[in-house]
């Protein structure tokens, strides 16, 4: 939960620290709404994976579960700034299934945090391989950040493409992620 009063302080302060003045018209009403949007990037912190991958079905005929294209937006904890792509997810059932908006909304627990890509592909292939029991998982994240492209060496249109495994996971499964996530650029 994040104080909103502190926040707000914090940004008037920073709006000074740019020779701004956090009085005037445009600027007013902006650490009210700075506040607002820290509660909406965090709100991962209160939300947990297990409430959403505990809702399973029977499934005995599946050998491959793959959902692909999970958009997201995130926070990197480095620069506060924005990146944002897709998750791409396989695994392999053990007799039961998430619904499909589960697996999105587990996306949604890790990315709506101060994040690093690398933490937050494992946190989502190990909450899904704890919570599923899946045989294997392998989630592919591949995303732009805008510290590398509106800032720094502002290398518009990189992209940085991460994945983990876990359990038994098909080699071929995990390459056909890699090569679909490649294909989206």
């Amino acid at each position: 939960m994040v104080d909103k009063k502190r926040a707000e302080a914090a940004v008037r302060e920073l709006i000074a620290a740019m020779g701004e003045d956090a009085e005037r018209e445009g600027l007013k009403e902006t650490p009210a709404r700075v506040a607002r949007m820290l509660e909406e990037l965090t709100a991962g912190y209160a939300d947990s994976a297990k409430e959403h991958l505990s809702k399973t079905f029977e499934e005995g005929g599946s050998a491959l579960v793959i959902e692909r294209d999970i958009a997201f937006s995130s926070t990197c904890e480095h620069h506060l700034m924005p990146f944002f792509g897709h998750v791409h997810i396989a695994y392999v059932p053990c007799g039961r299934v998430a619904g499909l908006s589960k697996l999105a909304r587990t996306v949604d627990v890790f990315a709506r945090r101060l994040q690093l890509q690398e933490r937050m592909n494992a946190e989502i292939a190990d909450a899904i391989f704890e919570h599923l029991a899946p045989k294997g998982v392998a989630v592919v994240v591949d995303a732009e950040h805008t510290c590398m492209t509106a800032r720094g060496v502002k290398k518009i249109g990189s992209s940085t493409v991460t994945y983990a495994v876990r359990g038994e996971m098909d080699p071929a499964a995990v390459a056909m992620l890699l090569a679909y996530a490649g294909e989206k650029k």
